[in-house]
């Protein structure tokens, strides 16, 4: 017997701990990916608990070579299904590209692009096969536009962005939907893994990540990219006609002042 479930990655903390909890108030069984055991672990019996749904924590490194391929046999032995698939699991780096470690880099590319590729190769046959299915890839508004001094994270997440249109398109009329969430400013753990200085940004430009995993939820099945929020969804619009160097010349300066 098989179990349909949510694979949530990255989902010890931030927008993916919301997602989990949003999923379990709909009674959806989940899968909870990440690489801190401890944290899932606590979170998978925390919505067990309280929503009488099956949680199961997957610690995995999707950074690693095999990582990906590993969780989706793990997922095959235990018999359990992906009937939604998130790829939220990601990060960013800040500064001058040629001041940061290459390694680190290609680490950010691994996470926020290998892995969400390579889970999706390998889960969504089997939606198609089953003719239904969701494949929500979390993006942000940095992807609609080069940012300097987020070279490589703004690079990913404009990858995500075309990679889930695009996916659109090719599982149009399989049954599977196609979702990528581009929130902007979020209260997570992201700013200081980053180490970024958030002071001079307004506190009417912050959305919660509970808000973000409401707003994705409810968007599934009716769009293919979620700009979260009315003023993010104003600067993504912006972004798409402003000339691209200009952009990065201007974020240069604004990253630099959240250095400081």
């Amino acid at each position: 017997m098989t179990t349909p479930v949510v694979v949530i990655t990255g989902a010890s903390s931030g927008i993916g701990e919301a997602l989990a909890r949003r999923v379990a108030r709909d009674r959806r069984h989940l899968v909870l990916v990440a690489r801190r055991a401890d944290r899932l672990e606590r979170l998978a019996r925390e919505l067990a608990t309280a929503h009488g749904v099956e949680a199961v924590a997957l610690p995995c490194d999707l950074v690693a070579a095999d990582g990906p391929a590993s969780l989706a046999a793990e997922l095959d032995r235990r018999g359990l299904v992906a009937d939604w698939l998130v790829n939220n699991a990601g990060f960013g780096t800040f500064g001058r590209f040629h001041e940061l470690p290459v390694d680190g880099e290609l680490d950010e590319v691994r996470l926020n692009v290998e892995a969400p590729v390579a889970l999706t190769g390998r889960l969504v046959p089997g939606m198609v096969a089953r003719g239904h299915g969701v494949v929500m890839n979390v993006a942000s508004v940095a992807g609609f536009a080069p940012m300097g001094l987020n070279a490589t994270y703004s690079a990913t997440k404009a990858f995500l962005i075309a990679f889930s249109e695009a996916l659109s398109v090719d599982l149009e009329g399989t049954g599977v939907r196609v979702l990528c969430v581009c929130p902007g400013f979020t209260r997570t753990e992201f700013q200081e893994k980053a180490k970024i200085d958030t002071g001079a940004v307004p506190g009417f430009a912050w959305m919660s990540a509970e808000a973000v995993a409401d707003e994705a939820v409810a968007a599934v099945g009716k769009q293919t990219v979620l700009v979260n929020g009315l003023m993010n969804r104003m600067m993504a619009a912006g972004l798409r006609l402003a000339p691209r160097r200009l952009v990065a010349k201007a974020t240069v300066r604004t990253n630099a002042r959240a250095s400081r």
